[in-house]
């Protein structure tokens, strides 16, 4: 096997060196013909058997697992088999077009796919409904759905994606050390798997499962998405240390999780965490997460036909709530529209990322707002509840917003519901439009949080996920400073607190600035916790605010980020990584034309949408 470096997506942090491990991930097979039309009930029978046979699997399965996410996903996965509008559309393929079972279930599972849209956070979850549709396909024509041989104690997973019923067995078994996929993203379900079982993982890594063979030495960095296929003995000692530190640092990290985010000189800072699922809430927990500063309630909207009822949107709050305690919990309202819509509902916008989105949609939708804001007011005894409003661009609609928010209120007391005195409402702040009418839309709400992957992508004018423009997508362009500048002093004006919950905050490299800016609360994944948390507490307000005095007087966005990152890595080495490609003093542009010319594999955006 040829030596080969391969970059992809850092899915699951961990250093990793093993023998690989393939597995090989097709498609199901899927024939495609006509039946007579008295072959339609033996059709239909053998249909009914293999979505069965298909529930039965994921419910053993399911089982086998014990408590956690990943029997939780498995739930999900077995109530998408078992959803009878989804079967009814196959079996009426079968009755009106004497379509073959194997076909109408392609056919009916690909249309539900297609509706969730190319892009964003819902268009990853397509992969769920393909995994269930080959599940059932496979019981139809024969075959073995999953792989059933068990790896060995040092075994490296390599395959172009690998299905969440399978992640779940082969991650669960404490044998595996890593996992490397050509295909996929930060967000997978897969990925999300491997982050709760603590297995190091990398995603998107091209041509990975193409380039290696069953027992070759492997090593992967989750932390950087490095892979390395037949590595040195040099390398091999290069990635044990790291390992080694890794460890460490973990320990040393994890330590300190209770301590409060209070700089040398008495800056005190919260750190939250963003999660989609309420699964999560152990690991915000374990990082030493102070609250929620995003909960994404999308999820509930995945994969089904039906709207989620209130009951449901109750039972999800409720949860989180309560094994939150006292803590705060930031949900935010729908994000949906655009690309991003519920099986059964289109979009024939011609740009949906500046569209019918966000608020617009649920405006629009005043059903599917009020579903939501009911359950939540019915919650909100249960712990420290905040609504966030996403996508807010102007005070009308903050207004009408919160009209009804109080309205459904009233509503709910009427029926005799208890419910709290009042629940704080906020906005995201996600356009320029905005940040720079803080101060106005500050009168009328009771926090801001910075969404940062929408406002640096809208004031910059490129789409994050558009490979050919991603390069551009720069946190530390001065234009962006100068916006969240903007928002902060909105909030000062009126005393309000502000956090940040984009992929900004996250980062150990922009803690200083963000902290310099007036950030009161960093909300991240639960695993970016430790080391930012480690930062803040390291350093004084007035040495980050000579750090963002510097950075700003530089005019390119080359500059400051050179400046930047070069400070934050001399003084927090183990913390902050060295960017890829810019070791001689290049460009983001010129590092990733150089990664375009000369790299096996390109590293994806991977970027999550808060």
């Amino acid at each position: 096997m040829t030596v080969a470096r391969l970059l992809g997506i850092p899915a699951s942090p961990g250093v990793a060196i093993g023998r690989v491990f393939p597995v090989d991930r097709r498609r199901a097979r899927v024939p495609r013909f006509h039946i007579a039309p008295e072959q339609v009930d033996s059709e239909i029978a053998r249909l009914d058997t293999a979505v069965k046979d298909s529930v039965e699997q994921l419910r053993a399965i399911r089982e086998s697992l014990g408590e956690g996410e990943q029997g939780d996903i498995l739930d999900a996965h077995r109530m998408m088999a078992d959803d009878p509008t989804v079967v009814e559309g196959a079996r009426q393929l079968v009755r009106e077009e004497l379509l073959n079972a194997e076909w109408a279930v392609r056919r009916t599972f690909r249309e539900a796919s297609e509706k969730l849209g190319n892009e964003g956070y819902l268009a990853e979850r397509r992969a769920d409904i393909d995994e269930v549709s080959d599940r059932i396909i496979h019981n139809l024509v024969g075959e073995q759905p999953t792989k059933t041989v068990m790896p060995a104690e040092d075994a490296i997973i390599v395959t172009y994606d690998l299905p969440t019923a399978e992640a779940a067995i082969l991650l669960s078994g404490g044998k595996v050390k890593g996992l490397v996929t050509d295909f996929g993203s930060k967000t997978s379900h897969t990925a999300i798997l491997a982050r709760a079982l603590e297995v190091p993982a990398v995603v998107g890594a091209g041509q990975a499962s193409e380039l290696c063979r069953e027992g070759d030495l492997i090593a992967l960095d989750g932390n950087t998405g490095e892979v390395l296929l037949s590595p040195t003995e040099e390398e091999i000692i290069r990635f044990e240390a790291a390992r080694a530190e890794a460890k460490f640092r973990e320990a040393s990290l994890l330590s300190e999780r209770d301590l409060p985010a209070t700089t040398q000189d008495g800056r005190r800072v919260g750190i939250w965490a963003n999660i989609e699922f309420p699964e999560e809430i152990p690991s915000v927990l374990a990082h030493g997460g102070e609250g929620v500063g995003l909960y994404r309630t999308e999820f509930l909207y995945l994969n089904r036909e039906e709207l989620p009822t209130e009951e449901e949107h109750f039972r999800a709050y409720a949860s989180i709530l309560q094994m939150m305690g006292d803590r705060p919990v930031v949900i935010r309202t729908l994000d949906l529209g655009g690309d991003k819509l519920p099986i059964g509902h289109r979009s024939h916008e011609p740009n949906p990322a500046l569209g019918l989105r966000a608020i617009r949609f649920t405006l629009r939708h005043p059903q599917l707002f009020r579903t939501q804001i009911r359950a939540m007011w019915r919650a909100s005894t249960r712990g420290r509840l905040r609504i966030m409003l996403p996508m807010i661009a102007a005070v009308g609609e903050l207004r009408e917003a919160k009209a009804q928010i109080l309205a459904i209120r009233q509503e709910l007391i009427r029926e005799g519901v208890h419910v709290a005195e009042r629940i704080p409402v906020g906005i995201m702040l996600e356009t320029p439009a905005a940040a720079l009418s803080a101060d106005r839309l500050a009168r009328e709400c009771d926090f801001f949080s910075i969404g940062t992957n929408d406002l640096i992508q809208y004031s910059l004018a490129i789409d994050r996920a558009n490979r050919d423009v991603a390069y551009l997508y720069r946190p530390l362009h001065l234009g962006v400073l100068r916006l969240i500048q903007s928002a902060v002093e909105g909030a000062r004006s009126c005393g309000i607190e502000i956090a940040m919950c984009g992929e900004m905050a996250g980062d150990p490299a922009y803690a200083l600035v963000l902290l310099a800016l007036g950030i009161d609360v960093f909300s991240m994944n639960p695993a970016d916790i430790p080391p930012v948390k480690r930062v803040v507490r390291s350093a004084s307000l007035r040495d980050a605010r000579e750090l963002l005095e510097a950075a700003m007087s530089f005019t390119s966005v080359d500059e400051i980020e050179r400046f930047v990152l070069t400070e934050m890595r001399r003084r927090f080495p183990q913390l902050v990584a060295e960017p890829r490609g810019r070791e001689d003093g290049k460009t983001v542009a010129e590092a990733v034309q150089e990664v375009d010319e000369h790299a096996i594999a390109v590293p994806g955006t991977g970027t999550d949408t808060p």
